[in-house]
């Protein structure tokens, strides 16, 4: 009888690996589109995606669409993020200095705690709106593979400039954010 269940666990773990590998196969055989980032990366300006995700900075909901004739920087980031805090001072100066000229900062804080973020916010002053995605089920379509990472929309809803990997106070991106925001805040 040992000697049973013994080629019975035998053969349910063979079966349980060849499934992982399947689905592994299947994976990488479909691929993954990179979301609107490889749309971009590719030199084209495809519409940013729809979200509807909740307030952090106060009550209630933001719809992406909400934000239709005005131009926005979107920056995807989480309170345990370590650049993320390092950006936080740039990204509140650019949102009071562009925000007469329609410009809206939008941060979207993914697979993080609400407390944490909250805290986040407060500690960094953050006054831009901010909504949460603590499952991340927005960082697929847009193509986010890390934090932070920052875009740029258009007063039409179309992403501008390039997908900026990193921090946005770093040397080697602050040039390409400021860029971002000038595409982006053009009539």
């Amino acid at each position: 009888m040992a000697g049973r269940a013994k080629l019975v666990g035998q053969v349910l773990a063979v079966g349980l690996v060849a499934a992982l590998l399947g689905l592994l196969v299947w994976k990488v055989a479909r691929g993954d589109d990179g979301g609107v980032s490889a749309q971009l990366a590719r030199g084209e300006s495809p519409a940013a995606p729809e979200f509807d995700l909740q307030r952090l900075d106060r009550t209630g909901r933001l719809t992406f669409s909400s934000l239709r004739g005005k131009a926005v920087v979107v920056n995807f980031w989480a309170s345990w993020c370590i650049p993320c805090k390092d950006e936080a001072p740039v990204l509140e100066k650019t949102w009071r200095e562009h925000r007469d000229n329609g410009l809206v900062v939008l941060g979207v804080d993914a697979q993080d705690f609400k407390g944490d973020a909250r805290s986040f916010i407060r500690k960094h002053d953050v006054t831009y709106p901010v909504v949460h995605d603590g499952k991340g089920s927005t960082l697929g379509r847009w193509g986010v593979t890390g934090f932070p990472e920052t875009f740029c929309v258009d007063r039409r809803g179309r992403l501008v400039g390039e997908k900026i990997e990193g921090g946005v106070d770093a040397a080697r991106n602050a040039e390409r954010f400021r860029r971002c925001v000038e595409l982006a805040l053009r009539p």
